[in-house]
């Protein structure tokens, strides 16, 4: 029996171990979980902090064709989860006709979005303008709070900071920003494409990142397409929180679960040794 493979794809400025608290839920209901870093990202967060060169060049093709390789070794489509860039890099690959259902969480903005939030603009271009001599940037920890974790004490953000954030490539930071003035942008993803699987767009209402009224501006994008796509958001959810909350692990999943294309996924019950993760810890 195949079991159902859960792919997590993280998002920038973090690494894999962003789906530690997923990897963990989704394991212990039987199902196989793949929480693969970007490639070059592999080492402990403080090994990527001091040398951030094995990655520094990724682009977003680069990060979608690592994910894209992962997913053609599979014996069956999976679920693809994606949380902020990742969600990006989730809606390419069901475009390209990968998975049995895409979830993007928070997602970067696709290119054809018309109106960029100045919080998002403000939030990229902040970052690049304090390391336009290099080719990563990192958050600082006040800019991580006030963005992603602007729901959070001061003692519990600079705690979440710690553990997760790295630097970013400023090429894939710059591309997803600029790709409404790119001819051929590697955000591009065919809107009306009718064969795709299925796509549920996650926002939180709280969200300083990626706003609600860009997940649903991306949303409405996909309106004229046959193949599903839902969207949901949970008023009170930061950037950060949607990590943290159980209610999005099980309602992402059942999504997935009832629209996964006619594919008969399984779990196998309390067998928590049948799954593989990629962790960094």
């Amino acid at each position: 029996m195949n079991v159902t493979t859960i792919v997590l794809i993280n998002g920038l400025w973090m690494t894999a171990l962003s789906w530690e608290h997923w990897a963990k839920h989704y394991a212990h209901k039987g199902y196989r979980v793949i929480a693969a870093n970007w490639p070059g990202m592999e080492g402990d967060i403080e090994q990527l902090r001091r040398d951030s060169s094995s990655f520094a060049s990724l682009g977003v093709t680069d990060v979608v064709d690592h994910y894209e390789q992962i997913i053609r070794e599979l014996e069956s489509p999976p679920i693809i989860i994606g949380y902020g860039f990742g969600g990006l890099v989730t809606q390419i690959l069901v475009d390209r006709g990968w998975g049995a259902a895409g979830v993007a969480i928070a997602s970067a903005p696709v290119k054809g979005i018309a109106h960029l939030p100045l919080s998002l603009v403000k939030l990229a271009f902040s970052v690049l303008g304090k390391s336009l001599s290099n080719k990563t940037a990192s958050l600082t920890a006040e800019q991580f709070q006030h963005a992603f974790a602007n729901s959070l004490t001061e003692t519990e953000s600079l705690d979440a900071f710690k553990r997760y954030i790295v630097p970013a490539p400023n090429r894939v930071l710059l591309q997803t920003a600029l790709a409404n003035f790119t001819p051929d942008s590697a955000t591009t993803v065919n809107f009306r494409n009718d064969t795709r699987a299925a796509l549920l767009l996650i926002a939180g209402g709280e969200d300083r990142v990626v706003p609600c009224s860009i997940v649903k501006a991306n949303f409405d994008l996909y309106r004229e397409s046959k193949a599903e796509t839902d969207y949901k958001e949970y008023p009170e959810q930061t950037h950060f929180t949607l990590l943290q909350e159980t209610k999005v692990m099980d309602y992402a999943l059942g999504w997935a679960l009832c629209r996964s294309n006619g594919w008969k996924l399984t779990a196998v019950p309390n067998q928590t040794d049948s799954w593989s993760v990629k962790l960094s810890t």
